[in-house]
């Protein structure tokens, strides 16, 4: 019986087979295999995702983020009366109401310390009257509401651009400074002098 054994292979075989072995380990992991191309372009993702994340904080710190609009404050109340708007901008609150010490907004705005540190400086302008006195004041929801708020019915009469006395009211020059040209009809034949003519007395019809 005849054995046969093991042929010893040439130099040349051995490199070819560990050729072939490298070969095929290249083509299992090798640059252009599958899972290459999947690392590949995850690395160029995660590069392109650092450099645009820099080059947004770049610009950020270069040259900081846009302002916001401005929330606008001003409404009109329920009443038609000059009103402040909250922060849900729904409630609005007469201009008086402000800085009163009591928060009427549901989360307090109207009496932060920015708004009402220095009044009437410290508020929006379309809040705030000024009298004809310079050192005198008043919220804008008091004019033309038939209260000599400023003293002397600047905030009464033409310098506040009040509207005509309204039916309710009867028109005369008042001996009291307390409704500035515009007496409430209640008030008439109710025996005191409202106006300088006594017209309430004797005039005017009482509703």
């Amino acid at each position: 019986m005849n054995r046969i054994f093991p042929q010893p292979r040439t130099l040349e075989e051995n490199a070819e087979g560990e050729s072939k072995t490298f070969a095929s380990e290249e083509d299992c992991c090798g640059p252009f295999s599958c899972c290459s191309r999947r690392g590949f372009w995850l690395s160029v993702w995660t590069l392109l995702l650092l450099v645009s994340l820099t080059a947004i904080l770049w610009l950020v710190s270069s040259f900081g983020l846009p302002p916001s609009a401005p929330m606008t404050r001003a409404c009109a109340t329920a009443s038609n009366q000059t009103g402040f708007l909250c922060d849900d901008r729904e409630t609005c609150i007469p201009a008086s109401l402000l800085c009163d010490r009591v928060r009427t907004c549901p989360h307090g705005e109207d009496e932060e310390v920015a708004l009402c540190r220095n009044i009437p400086h410290s508020l929006p302008s379309f809040l705030v009257f000024q009298c004809s006195d310079p050192n005198t004041w008043i919220f804008e929801d008091k004019k033309c509401d038939g209260s000599n708020d400023c003293g002397d019915c600047s905030d009464e009469g033409t310098w506040a651009r009040c509207p005509a006395c309204g039916p309710q009211w009867w028109s005369c020059t008042p001996t009291l400074f307390q409704y500035c040209g515009c007496v409430p009809r209640r008030l008439c034949r109710d025996g005191v002098q409202h106006c300088s003519d006594w017209s309430d007395e004797y005039s005017c019809p009482r509703r």
